[in-house]
Protein backbone atom coordinates (compact mmCIF):
# COMPACT_ATOMS: atom_id res chain seq x y z
CA UNK A 1 0.00 0.00 0.00
CA UNK A 2 1.22 3.47 -1.09
CA UNK A 3 0.97 6.12 2.24
CA UNK A 4 0.98 9.60 1.61
CA UNK A 5 1.33 11.28 5.20
CA UNK A 6 -0.38 14.47 5.90
CA UNK A 7 1.10 15.77 8.80
CA UNK A 8 4.75 14.57 10.29
CA UNK A 9 4.71 15.16 13.83
CA UNK A 10 5.11 12.51 16.34
CA UNK A 11 1.69 10.44 15.31
CA UNK A 12 2.91 11.03 11.91
CA UNK A 13 6.49 10.15 12.33
CA UNK A 14 5.43 6.74 14.41
CA UNK A 15 2.71 6.31 11.69
CA UNK A 16 5.54 6.10 8.85
CA UNK A 17 8.05 3.88 11.25
CA UNK A 18 5.23 1.27 11.86
CA UNK A 19 3.74 1.56 8.39
CA UNK A 20 7.16 0.58 6.97
CA UNK A 21 7.36 -2.45 9.06
CA UNK A 22 4.04 -4.09 7.57
CA UNK A 23 5.82 -3.37 4.12
CA UNK A 24 3.35 -0.44 3.09
CA UNK A 25 5.71 1.99 1.20
CA UNK A 26 5.09 6.04 2.10
CA UNK A 27 5.42 7.76 -0.78
CA UNK A 28 5.17 11.67 0.13
CA UNK A 29 5.40 13.32 3.40
CA UNK A 30 3.51 16.80 4.56
CA UNK A 31 4.91 19.11 6.84
CA UNK A 32 5.73 22.78 7.99
CA UNK A 33 7.29 23.14 5.05
CA UNK A 34 5.80 21.02 2.34
CA UNK A 35 2.01 22.37 2.88
CA UNK A 36 0.22 18.96 2.24
CA UNK A 37 -2.16 21.13 -0.43
CA UNK A 38 1.37 21.73 -2.57
CA UNK A 39 1.83 17.81 -2.57
CA UNK A 40 0.98 15.34 -5.77
CA UNK A 41 -1.07 12.69 -4.50
CA UNK A 42 -1.39 10.34 -8.02
CA UNK A 43 0.87 7.77 -6.53
CA UNK A 44 -0.96 7.07 -3.43
CA UNK A 45 -3.43 4.68 -2.76
CA UNK A 46 -4.62 6.52 0.81
CA UNK A 47 -3.51 9.46 2.83
CA UNK A 48 -3.21 9.66 6.77
CA UNK A 49 -3.76 12.80 8.08
CA UNK A 50 -2.35 14.30 11.37
CA UNK A 51 -1.44 17.75 11.15
CA UNK A 52 -2.83 20.45 12.94
CA UNK A 53 -6.27 22.30 13.11
CA UNK A 54 -5.59 24.90 11.00
CA UNK A 55 -4.07 23.04 7.83
CA UNK A 56 -5.99 19.63 8.19
CA UNK A 57 -9.59 21.00 6.56
CA UNK A 58 -6.98 21.88 3.06
CA UNK A 59 -4.90 18.73 3.45
CA UNK A 60 -8.34 16.89 3.60
CA UNK A 61 -10.04 18.74 0.73
CA UNK A 62 -6.87 17.97 -1.68
CA UNK A 63 -6.55 14.35 -0.70
CA UNK A 64 -10.52 14.16 -1.55
CA UNK A 65 -10.56 16.10 -4.74
CA UNK A 66 -7.29 13.90 -5.83
CA UNK A 67 -9.20 10.95 -5.53
CA UNK A 68 -7.24 9.45 -2.85
CA UNK A 69 -8.77 7.54 0.62
CA UNK A 70 -8.39 9.62 3.45
CA UNK A 71 -8.29 8.64 7.21
CA UNK A 72 -8.10 11.56 9.89
CA UNK A 73 -7.46 11.97 13.47
CA UNK A 74 -6.85 15.65 13.90
CA UNK A 75 -9.05 17.60 16.46
CA UNK A 76 -10.46 20.69 17.12
CA UNK A 77 -11.28 21.75 13.67
CA UNK A 78 -14.50 19.82 13.63
CA UNK A 79 -16.54 22.88 12.80
CA UNK A 80 -15.63 22.16 9.12
CA UNK A 81 -16.45 18.67 8.98
CA UNK A 82 -19.83 18.72 7.92
CA UNK A 83 -18.42 20.56 4.72
CA UNK A 84 -15.90 17.57 4.05
CA UNK A 85 -18.73 15.18 4.48
CA UNK A 86 -20.10 16.68 1.92
CA UNK A 87 -17.25 17.13 -0.48
CA UNK A 88 -16.38 13.75 -0.05
CA UNK A 89 -20.10 12.74 -1.22
CA UNK A 90 -20.09 14.90 -4.00
CA UNK A 91 -16.63 13.28 -5.31
CA UNK A 92 -17.77 9.88 -4.44
CA UNK A 93 -14.82 9.50 -2.08
CA UNK A 94 -13.83 7.62 0.95
CA UNK A 95 -13.04 9.38 4.25
CA UNK A 96 -12.74 7.77 7.81
CA UNK A 97 -12.77 10.43 10.99
CA UNK A 98 -12.08 9.47 14.89
CA UNK A 99 -10.65 11.33 17.79
CA UNK A 100 -9.20 8.19 18.67
CA UNK A 101 -7.58 5.54 16.56
CA UNK A 102 -6.53 3.22 19.49
CA UNK A 103 -8.79 -0.11 19.28
CA UNK A 104 -9.02 -0.27 22.96
CA UNK A 105 -9.95 3.36 23.07
CA UNK A 106 -12.71 2.77 20.45
CA UNK A 107 -13.76 -0.30 22.80
CA UNK A 108 -13.90 2.26 25.80
CA UNK A 109 -16.12 4.14 23.64
CA UNK A 110 -18.63 1.59 23.62
CA UNK A 111 -18.25 0.60 27.37
CA UNK A 112 -19.29 4.59 27.48
CA UNK A 113 -22.08 4.19 25.65
CA UNK A 114 -22.97 1.40 27.87
CA UNK A 115 -22.44 2.38 30.67
CA UNK A 116 -24.47 5.96 29.66
CA UNK A 117 -27.74 3.75 28.99
CA UNK A 118 -27.40 2.04 32.44
CA UNK A 119 -26.98 5.69 34.18
CA UNK A 120 -30.31 6.91 32.42
CA UNK A 121 -32.26 8.35 35.31
CA UNK A 122 -30.18 6.74 37.85
CA UNK A 123 -29.26 10.04 40.49
CA UNK A 124 -25.34 10.39 39.65
CA UNK A 125 -23.38 13.43 38.96
CA UNK A 126 -21.00 12.38 35.85
CA UNK A 127 -17.67 13.97 34.86
CA UNK A 128 -15.14 13.07 32.69
CA UNK A 129 -10.94 13.92 33.88
CA UNK A 130 -8.35 13.67 30.69
CA UNK A 131 -4.54 13.90 30.67
CA UNK A 132 -1.94 14.28 27.75
CA UNK A 133 1.43 15.09 26.73
CA UNK A 134 2.02 18.92 27.45
CA UNK A 135 2.30 19.64 23.40
CA UNK A 136 -0.82 18.64 22.87
CA UNK A 137 -2.40 21.45 21.29
CA UNK A 138 -6.05 21.27 22.35
CA UNK A 139 -8.00 21.01 25.21
CA UNK A 140 -10.03 19.33 26.18
CA UNK A 141 -9.09 16.60 23.95
CA UNK A 142 -11.20 15.18 20.61
CA UNK A 143 -11.44 11.69 22.97
CA UNK A 144 -12.97 13.75 26.08
CA UNK A 145 -15.21 15.33 23.28
CA UNK A 146 -16.49 12.33 22.03
CA UNK A 147 -17.15 10.71 25.10
CA UNK A 148 -19.29 13.74 26.48
CA UNK A 149 -21.33 13.88 23.47
CA UNK A 150 -21.63 10.08 23.89
CA UNK A 151 -23.20 10.46 27.30
CA UNK A 152 -25.31 13.65 26.47
CA UNK A 153 -27.15 12.56 23.83
CA UNK A 154 -28.33 9.55 25.78
CA UNK A 155 -28.53 11.02 29.30
CA UNK A 156 -28.86 14.74 28.21
CA UNK A 157 -26.59 15.35 31.35
CA UNK A 158 -24.38 18.74 31.77
CA UNK A 159 -21.02 16.55 32.26
CA UNK A 160 -17.93 18.32 33.39
CA UNK A 161 -14.76 17.70 31.65
CA UNK A 162 -11.34 18.73 33.38
CA UNK A 163 -7.82 18.42 31.80
CA UNK A 164 -4.11 18.00 32.87
CA UNK A 165 -1.12 18.42 30.56
CA UNK A 166 1.59 16.25 31.83
CA UNK A 167 4.86 15.43 30.12
CA UNK A 168 4.82 12.43 28.27
CA UNK A 169 1.34 10.74 28.85
CA UNK A 170 0.03 9.52 26.32
CA UNK A 171 -3.04 9.62 27.03
CA UNK A 172 -5.63 8.65 29.68
CA UNK A 173 -9.15 9.43 29.89
CA UNK A 174 -11.80 8.61 32.80
CA UNK A 175 -15.78 8.56 33.39
CA UNK A 176 -17.11 8.93 36.60
CA UNK A 177 -20.34 8.68 37.95
CA UNK A 178 -20.94 9.93 41.58
CA UNK A 179 -23.81 9.65 44.24
CA UNK A 180 -24.55 10.49 47.36
CA UNK A 181 -23.71 6.72 49.02
CA UNK A 182 -21.02 5.31 45.89
CA UNK A 183 -18.87 6.10 42.96
CA UNK A 184 -18.31 3.86 39.21
CA UNK A 185 -15.59 4.80 36.88
CA UNK A 186 -14.34 3.47 33.81
CA UNK A 187 -10.81 4.37 33.01
CA UNK A 188 -8.90 3.56 29.44
CA UNK A 189 -4.80 4.51 29.84
CA UNK A 190 -3.26 4.76 26.38
CA UNK A 191 0.74 2.96 27.75
CA UNK A 192 2.37 5.15 24.70
CA UNK A 193 1.19 6.33 20.70
CA UNK A 194 1.64 2.82 19.20
CA UNK A 195 -1.80 2.01 19.43
CA UNK A 196 -3.06 5.16 17.50
CA UNK A 197 -0.35 4.65 14.85
CA UNK A 198 -1.52 1.07 14.55
CA UNK A 199 -5.33 1.91 14.48
CA UNK A 200 -4.78 4.30 12.45
CA UNK A 201 -2.88 1.90 9.74
CA UNK A 202 -5.44 -0.47 10.12
CA UNK A 203 -8.00 2.08 9.42
CA UNK A 204 -6.33 2.82 5.87
CA UNK A 205 -5.92 -0.54 5.11
CA UNK A 206 -9.46 -1.27 5.75
CA UNK A 207 -10.74 1.86 3.95
CA UNK A 208 -9.10 0.89 0.33
CA UNK A 209 -11.50 0.44 -2.75
CA UNK A 210 -14.52 1.77 -0.64
CA UNK A 211 -16.46 4.75 -0.90
CA UNK A 212 -18.21 6.48 1.52
CA UNK A 213 -17.82 8.33 5.19
CA UNK A 214 -16.73 5.68 8.36
CA UNK A 215 -15.49 6.06 11.66
CA UNK A 216 -13.71 3.65 13.58
CA UNK A 217 -16.80 1.45 14.70
CA UNK A 218 -17.45 0.61 11.30
CA UNK A 219 -14.27 -1.25 11.85
CA UNK A 220 -14.82 -2.39 15.40
CA UNK A 221 -18.02 -3.61 14.30
CA UNK A 222 -16.93 -5.61 10.67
Amino acid sequence: MKISILGNGKMGKEISKIAKKRGHIITCIADSKNPGISLNLDNTDVAIEFSTPSSAYENISHAINSGVPVVSGTTAWLQKLKQINELCEKKKGAFLYSTNFSLGANIFFELNKKLAKLMKNKKYKCKIHEIHHTKKLDSPSGTAITLKQQINEINKNKTIITSDRVKNNAGTHQVTYKSDVDTIEIKHTADNRNGFAMGAIIAAEWIIGKKGIYSMKDIIDY
